[in-house]
């Protein structure tokens, strides 16, 4: 982190791209279909807010064993993410073009989560 201070969970590298590939979807997910409005869309954008959601109770957590447990969840919640892309991009709803962009933005932060868990 280049000597940064982390005071929150803000600050945690994990978190900005979760926020980044969270606001990714919820722009792609409004050109889907409107027949989605209650199935691809909602289980996407959960997903996606989940990859954040759990990296910030992760950091409020005080035991070392309980945050590496919640950044499981959110790396668990991206792989979620890069499936539901999968599903998108199979039904036409993307290019294959924006679904490499946001696979590889869901694989970031993947790669990003693995080195907290390993830390």
């Amino acid at each position: 982190m280049g000597g940064e201070q982390v005071r929150d969970f803000t600050d945690l590298i994990a978190w900005k791209l979760g926020r980044e590939l969270r606001e990714a979807v919820y722009e792609v997910t409004r050109t889907f279909l409107p027949e989605e409005k209650y199935v691809l869309v909602p289980q996407l954008r959960r997903a996606a807010v989940s990859v954040t959601a759990n990296i910030a109770e992760g950091f409020g957590r005080f035991s070392y064993q309980k945050h590496v447990q919640f950044c499981r969840h959110s790396r668990g919640s991206a792989m979620e993410v890069r499936d539901h892309l999968i599903t998108a991009s199979d039904a036409g709803y993307i290019t294959e073009e924006r679904w490499k962009e946001l696979d590889a933005l869901a694989r970031r932060v993947i790669q990003v989560l693995n080195g907290y868990i390993r830390a």
